[in-house]
């Protein structure tokens, strides 16, 4: 069931296994306004519907911002998901080198940076993904 959708993000929810499926958007400096809505969007949504399950799709992600700016985007993100009640994030990995390199020290300074009330794994494929957070894994 599509939550919403525009033309940076969609948020497909499956109610019976609890999973909420975005696709990360490509990040820009121009865009960076836009998606810090589309994080406060998303937030909304799990909280409204409370979503326990997040699978963040970066598989096609494209980035052309700076670290500190990939950053600032992942930290709010992880902000905004501390304020609801979500147990599991599970990441799908970009094919890009260079996204997949500042994602991983984003996720690096955010778990360095304090205790996250939710678990967050990194995966390569979908379906290892759904099964981790539907917890036969």
């Amino acid at each position: 069931m599509v939550l919403f959708q525009n033309s940076l993000i969609k948020l497909d929810y499956t109610p019976a296994t609890d999973i909420l499926v975005i696709e990360y958007p490509d990040l820009h400096g121009y865009l960076l306004p836009e998606i810090k809505n589309s994080i406060n969007i998303l937030v909304e949504n799990v909280r409204n519907y409370d979503v326990k399950k997040l699978l963040l799709d970066s598989t096609r992600t494209i980035s052309s911002v700076t670290e500190e700016e990939s950053r600032e985007v992942a930290t709010y993100l992880a902000k905004g998901l501390m304020k609801t009640r979500v147990q599991k994030v599970a990441r799908l990995q970009s094919a890009s080198t260079t996204v997949e390199k500042l994602a991983q020290g984003n996720l690096k300074h955010i778990q360095e940076s304090g205790a996250l009330p939710f678990q967050l794994k990194n995966f390569t494929n979908k379906a290892d993904a759904l099964e981790w957070m539907q917890g036969n894994q």
